[in-house]
């Protein structure tokens, strides 16, 4: 793929020319910046791209599109071996039908679960077929948290079982250690530490609120991945434990039915801030049979490095990432079946070019380095950025993240969510940086959304570098546009240039990014996780905690 991405990047250099102009005064100039970013923007979420979903044409295209972008700012290839694109091998698989689920009672009666009504099969990574026969335990969310003394798996037999448990985490827990114990790879851990032999997730009827069932169902008919080791074998972070399925509200409720506690019980202790759920044996086992094809395919982060210009800190690495990627062309909505990711995340890309091309006007070059890494596979999983933090293809150390996701540019947001900014060294430099461009920093206002793990910063904080993504804000009317999108475009073909997006934001946010890696890249001292941080407990190599 590599050489036909070399061929895209000589054409799309031509293709692009038209962007580049006379430099500046100042870097970002707004009215530049904003007209820049429509530029990228209308290229990168174009019917052309085919919604960028990685290992497909249409992502190298985008991808050969910002190499482009990186030579026209004279960075430096960063991918390995001289090359702008780091490659990285992929296994993708999805259902080869919609399987068979049934409870089996005790008196071996059998209660079909319907597909897309009741269930949406999972699609485990090994054999084209898994079939499973076990009993069924019910586990609250599946929750181990020692320093909270819980553990939702306390006096409860799962061995050989298979464990249900309710997406999400307790809403009394911190919005962004939420986000860890809700992940579905944080419970299949835990499920696999305790014997179970596969997880099945249940809905409540504010999961159904936030995100339909239906939505559910039409993301599941994509490709899932996962990335390959050097000898071919697929990672997964919990193999014997595999995601079997998701229940509906319906599913959920013929799951309880007999049970020791009905459904309705579970779903309102859960919902209490502790959430501290019944935990119990359900009075039935499971008999499952999914069928799964695979294929290999490869995709490309592009990585590009601006050295820093301080002999003591150069080896010092900021990394500024934002996914290229998209979930390509689906089952028709309205008639449209391209998903052009305008906002998720052609914007994100677009404005990470506007802070490279910030640094090289700035006519000031950073003390440290800075890597501006576009990944792939983020729709997949964050799968670009684990393979990169994992195999990385710059020399020194990554001592820093800033990650641009998914800015919702429909308004003049006055304010940022700065997640993860709080736990370490970064909170400084992100105060600072929002002062200098008059944008506030709010809470996290959707933690039921679990954000702070879906995105590609995370697969850094798990490899212990301190890390932030910054979120557009509610105030301002932020909050209607924000859960609109959420509610009407996200990972739907209406997430395109349609929208009324406003380019100037897409400017400001460019800027308090800039200022903010710019902040990182000539302190003194490299950001630190705070002393007793949850993340930087959990992860942080020696060295990186502060005293």
């Amino acid at each position: 793929m590599s050489k036909v991405l070399a061929g895209l990047v000589a054409a799309t250099l031509f293709a692009s020319s038209a962007l580049a102009q006379t430099v500046p005064a100042t870097p970002l100039e707004p009215q530049d910046s904003a007209r820049r970013i429509k530029a990228h923007m209308t290229f990168l979420a174009s019917d052309l791209l085919q919604g960028r979903e990685a290992g497909s044409p249409g992502y190298d295209v985008a991808a050969a599109y910002v190499a482009s972008q990186f030579a026209q700012l004279g960075l430096t290839p960063a991918g390995g071996g001289g090359s702008w694109f780091q490659e990285t091998p992929l296994l993708a698989v999805r259902q080869a039908d919609d399987g068979r689920f049934a409870l089996v009672g005790r008196a071996g009666a059998e209660t079909v679960l319907v597909p897309g009504e009741d269930v949406i099969t999972g699609r485990p990574l090994g054999a084209a077929e898994l079939k499973l026969n076990a009993p069924l335990v019910f586990a609250g969310y599946g929750v181990v948290a020692p320093e909270r003394g819980r553990d939702d798996y306390r006096g409860l037999d799962v061995k050989g079982k298979i464990v249900v448990v309710f997406q999400g985490a307790p809403s009394g827990f911190q919005t962004e250690e939420r986000a860890y114990y809700g992940s579905v790879r944080t419970k299949r851990l835990a499920a696999e530490a305790n014997g179970a032999v596969g997880l099945v997730l249940a809905y409540r009827p504010s999961d159904e609120t936030r995100r339909p069932f239906a939505q559910m169902r039409r993301a599941a008919e994509s490709w899932s991945m996962t990335w390959t080791r050097p000898d071919g074998t697929a990672f997964d972070p919990a193999p014997r434990t595999p995601m079997l399925a998701t229940l509906s509200v319906a599913g959920a409720t013929k799951l309880f039915a007999g049970a020791r506690r009905p459904y309705a019980d579970a779903v309102a202790a859960a919902e209490k801030p502790r959430g501290e759920a019944p935990r119990f044996a359900l009075p039935y086992r499971l008999d499952a049979a999914i069928r799964t094809e695979t294929k290999t395919t490869r995709s490309a982060n592009v990585a590009a490095l601006l050295p820093g210009s301080d002999p003591k800190l150069k080896d010092e690495v900021i990394v500024l990432s934002a996914h290229l990627d998209h979930i390509g062309v689906t089952a028709p909505v309205d008639g449209d079946s391209i998903n052009n990711g305008a906002l998720d995340n052609a914007g994100g890309i677009a404005t990470t070019l506007e802070v490279a091309r910030a640094f090289r006007d700035s006519g000031r070059a950073p003390r440290r380095s800075i890597l501006f890494l576009a990944v792939t596979a983020e729709e997949k999983g964050l799968l670009g950025a684990e393979y990169f933090a994992r195999n990385p293809t710059v020399a020194g150390t990554m001592v820093a993240n800033v990650n641009l996701d998914m800015p919702v540019l429909t308004y003049d947001f006055v304010d940022v969510v700065a997640f993860g900014s709080e736990r370490s060294g970064i909170a400084q430099a992100v105060q600072r940086a929002a002062a200098r461009t008059g944008v506030a920093l709010s809470p996290d206002p959707m933690p039921e959304e679990g954000l702070f793990t879906r995105s590609d910063h995370f697969r850094f904080v798990e490899i212990g570098v301190p890390s932030t993504f910054l979120m557009t804000g509610f105030q301002n009317g932020g909050e209607a546009k924000f859960r609109g999108f959420l509610a009407q475009c996200y990972h739907k073909p209406c997430d395109d240039l349609a929208q009324p997006i406003d380019y100037a934001a897409g400017a400001k946010f460019a800027r308090i990014n800039y200022e903010i890696t710019r902040e990182l890249a000539d302190a003194d001292a490299r950001p630190l996780w705070n002393r007793g941080d949850f993340f930087g407990l959990k992860f942080g190599p020696r060295g990186s905690v502060a005293d």
